[in-house]
């Protein structure tokens, strides 16, 4: 619901026609896509115990769609992370680097990318011998749960965590770098209001990106997945779950526009229902 309500004043109040809240809208979009495959599968296990089954393609399609909206997530953090950059360390020239034509072509690109590069791994993850059980240990298809259930050797799993790496640590590597020069500029500023408003600009993303980040190098950066399934839960529900809810609340309390633009809309509804 939250996440619907950024995606349409972003849409629809002109002062949020910038790069940073066209990428917002985009990861709104992403964060809805995660909800909707896992949660249902997960209410479903809450309320019905012991009833809840997948098919195999059923299985197939949930572990690609998560994983992919998952990836496309990271590439669209990593350049919501150099839009920061430029909007903190060159300001003048901001609108001439992010305009229209480059962030659509980063959207696009994640998307694709997000969606192409899942489809090796999720096609090797179910070419194993699932000898052990036909059960999982996870309130969706998860990955790590899946090779638990594996007899062959450890190499094809060894390559999928280095696709992970390639994946999770190349998309942190630009918000790391960009990051650095952010807060190196910003401590540059003389005065302590400036500093406070340059930081409050970059505050919410930076807290989604550590509980983002944070939950995905635990599920997914360790040679072997397939520890620890309770802990994996945590993390997933992290992912899946709490970081989708927090989402609106972290990108619109700290953000004056985007309150600005929630109040006048709540405005105009209340003042379009009095007609």
């Amino acid at each position: 619901m939250g996440n619907m309500v950024i995606i349409m004043i972003v849409c629809v109040d002109k002062r949020l026609k910038t790069p940073m809240y066209f990428f917002l809208g985009h990861l709104s979009v992403l964060e809805i896509v995660i909800t909707s495959i896992i949660v249902p599968v997960m209410l479903w296990g809450l309320l019905l115990p012991g009833t809840q089954t997948i098919s195999l393609t059923g299985c197939v399609a949930q572990l690609f769609l998560y994983l992919a909206v998952g990836t496309t997530e990271f590439v669209l953090l990593g350049a919501m992370a150099v839009d920061r950059y430029v909007a903190v360390c060159s300001p003048l020239r901001y609108n001439t680097i992010m305009s229209s034509c480059p962030c659509n072509s980063v959207v696009t690109a994640s998307w694709v990318f997000g969606f192409l590069s899942e489809i090796w791994p999720v096609y090797a993850t179910f070419q194993f011998t699932f000898c052990k059980s036909n059960l999982l240990d996870h309130f969706y298809c998860d990955r790590g749960q899946l090779l638990k259930l594996s007899c062959d050797d450890t190499f094809s799993q060894f390559i999928l965590f280095l696709m992970a790496i390639f994946i999770i640590i190349g998309s942190l590597i630009p918000t790391v770098v960009s990051y650095t020069y952010i807060i190196s500029t910003i401590l540059k500023i003389p005065s302590a209001s400036g500093q406070r408003k340059a930081f409050s600009t970059c505050a919410s993303y930076f807290t989604f990106v550590v509980i983002g980040y944070g939950s995905c190098l635990f599920l997914y950066v360790k040679p072997r997945q397939t520890q620890a399934a309770e802990y994996n839960r945590v993390a997933s529900l992290l992912v899946s779950v709490v970081t989708p809810f927090l989402n609106p609340f972290i990108f619109t309390l700290r953000n004056d526009k985007v309150k600005e633009a929630l109040g006048d809309g709540i405005k105009r509804c209340c003042q379009f229902l009095k007609d």
